[in-house]
């Protein structure tokens, strides 16, 4: 028996039928577990033998990891934990970041539709609720293959409580009080969401400046003044002005002659809003 009543494991069957075998399903395949290290690490280690739209869902992940090999953790059961394999035929490698950005997108619809919060994108694609951060969002390309092949994973807190929460800078959904707190549900809206959002980007051939106009709606980051910190602890403050094409945030140096700056998401160990 689920010791947790007011955590209900996730009904793989009813997934499977809505995502993969009904008349709305897109995807190729959807497995469940109740426990694993790391979704991503699992979708990537079979990454060779999958299909396209591949998805994983774990109850619980004893390994997760951030941007940066950051680790983090979470109950069992109190948050969702899914990754999804994608494959990019005909794409230009050097655009496959855009897709964490595009999921960040696709994470703040569906939390803003379903579970009706307001949330909002924190450069690059952490999902935050009133400042606090609700999701996080790990892409990670497969090794080898002719085709470009990507794993994109999202954890998003659903059930935990103040006192689970990793760090206070955290929150969840049901400390926002949403709507939705049923992780079948929200699954569910992720990956079609998702999946919608990357076929739009396959029909219009990749291109990736039809992504950057959705992506500054969603951004908070937009118009704050930031401290954004790099390899070698060197440091940048000024005012985040734009998301350009590739991705990259502008940021304005303080300072009346500086010229605007557009940093990298890989080039960026942290960013902070700074008042």
């Amino acid at each position: 028996m689920w010791e947790n009543l007011d955590r209900p494991p996730l009904d793989a069957r009813t997934l499977r039928r809505a995502l993969v075998d009904g008349p709305q399903g897109s995807w190729a395949r959807v497995d469940v577990v109740d426990r694993t290290g790391s979704t991503n690490a699992d979708l990537l280690a079979s990454a060779a033998d999958l299909p396209d739209r591949s998805a994983l869902v774990a109850d619980f992940q004893a390994s997760a990891r951030g941007r940066h090999l950051r680790p983090w953790s979470a109950p069992a059961g109190s948050q969702l934990a899914v990754s999804a394999l994608f494959r990019f035929p005909g794409i230009d490698p050097a655009v496959l970041g855009w897709l964490p950005l595009l999921t960040g997108v696709a994470v703040v619809d569906v939390l803003r539709s379903v579970a009706e919060v307001d949330a909002e994108l924190k450069w690059p694609n952490d999902v935050l609720i009133g400042g606090r951060k609700v999701a996080g969002i790990l892409a990670e390309v497969a090794p080898g293959g002719p085709v470009p092949t990507v794993v994109v994973g999202i954890g998003l807190n659903v059930s935990m409580t103040a006192d689970e929460l990793p760090v206070p800078t955290a929150t969840s959904l049901a400390i926002e009080k949403a709507a939705v707190l049923d992780r079948d549900t929200l699954v569910r809206s992720l990956l079609r969401t998702l999946g919608s959002a990357v076929d739009v980007w396959r029909d219009a051939g990749w291109d990736s400046n039809s992504l950057a106009e959705p992506y500054r709606a969603r951004c908070g980051t937009l118009g704050r003044r930031v401290r954004v910190i790099m390899p070698g602890d060197n440091e940048l403050i000024g005012t985040a002005t734009d998301v350009d094409a590739d991705g990259r945030i502008v940021v304005v140096p303080e300072g009346s002659d500086s010229a605007p700056v557009a940093v990298s998401a890989g080039d960026v160990t942290h960013l902070r809003t700074v008042v």
